[in-house]
């Protein structure tokens, strides 16, 4: 059986768009922080992770959800990698 992203907490670290304009930032402790181009923290808000399912509420109210596969993100029309520390 595979195992998921929730239990590996493969997730934690910086995702990030082809193009760069999108930096994704997941912290420990459900904490999430959003670039966007030369906008630094853009959006912030939680996130819960539940097997490879990803929802996000961010601190004015708004949700978005996303799916992991394959050691891809993808979330809200976007594809995001995750970056090498």
């Amino acid at each position: 059986m595979a195992t998921t992203i929730e239990e590996t907490r493969a997730y934690i670290g910086m995702w990030v768009t082809a193009d760069g304009y999108i930096r994704h930032e997941l912290l420990p402790g459900n904490r999430y922080d959003e670039a966007r181009g030369n906008r630094k923290s853009a959006y912030q808000g939680n996130y819960k992770i539940t097997g490879n399912h990803i929802d996000y509420k961010d601190d004015t109210g708004f949700t978005a959800d996303g799916e992991f596969k394959e050691g891809v993100l993808y979330h809200a029309g976007m594809i995001l990698y995750k970056e090498d520390n």
